[in-house]
């Protein structure tokens, strides 16, 4: 994913842009601050840390239910929703998860644009991290780590490796579990652009 990220930069010429990233995301964005510096202007991690760890174990449930969805061959999101009710109670976060479902060629019926059976064989190891030793790699552009306060994602114990990965980082706590963006929304919104604004602008 760092590949096709890395990639996408070049093929549009993009000039040292701001990369946000989310969970996984969040370990694409550190893996490519960390490995081409120069690519970026500043990065945003989202409740995610520079370590392996185990996934919760929702995400399991979370894969299970997608693939449900495709099986059953749905055609409404609500019908979509009854099945992923089963496995997340959170409205939000089944929202978050249903933006995965897109329209079928034919019209008839909705389909994930992602590969379900793919990630869930995945899931065992997508809490990896590639870089271990933070005196080989490290970032020192302006980078915010946003982390989910009642997650477990980015405890404090790792803070210091943080610092060491990405010495001039700031932290934003916000008051939601791992789904930062869907739970808070306006107060995730308020920490980025408050975070470019003070300081990107003083880099640019």
């Amino acid at each position: 994913m760092a590949d096709d990220v890395e990639e996408f930069i070049s093929e549009h010429g993009l000039t040292v842009p701001t990369l946000i990233g989310h969970s996984m995301g969040a370990k694409v964005a550190m893996t490519v601050a960390l490995r081409s510096p120069k690519f970026l202007g500043a990065m945003i991690s989202v409740d995610n840390a520079p370590v392996d760890a185990s996934l919760n174990s929702n995400f399991h449930g979370y894969a299970q239910g997608m693939r449900e969805i495709e099986e059953a061959g749905v055609k409404k999101q609500v019908e979509a929703d009854a099945i992923l009710k089963k496995y997340e109670l959170a409205l939000p976060i089944r929202q978050f998860l249903l933006t995965n479902l897109v329209r079928s060629p034919d019209g008839e019926h909705l389909r994930l644009r992602i590969p379900i059976t793919t990630l869930a064989a995945s899931l065992d190891h997508m809490g990896d991290f590639p870089f271990k030793d933070p005196d080989e790699a490290r970032y020192d552009g302006p980078t915010l780590i946003i982390r989910g306060a009642k997650s477990h994602y980015v405890a404090d114990d790792v803070l210091p490796l943080i610092g060491r990965f990405f010495p001039r980082f700031e932290l934003r706590d916000v008051e939601c579990g791992h789904w930062v963006i869907s739970e808070r929304p306006e107060e995730f919104r308020k920490a980025v652009v408050e975070f470019l604004q003070e300081k990107v602008s003083k880099d640019a």
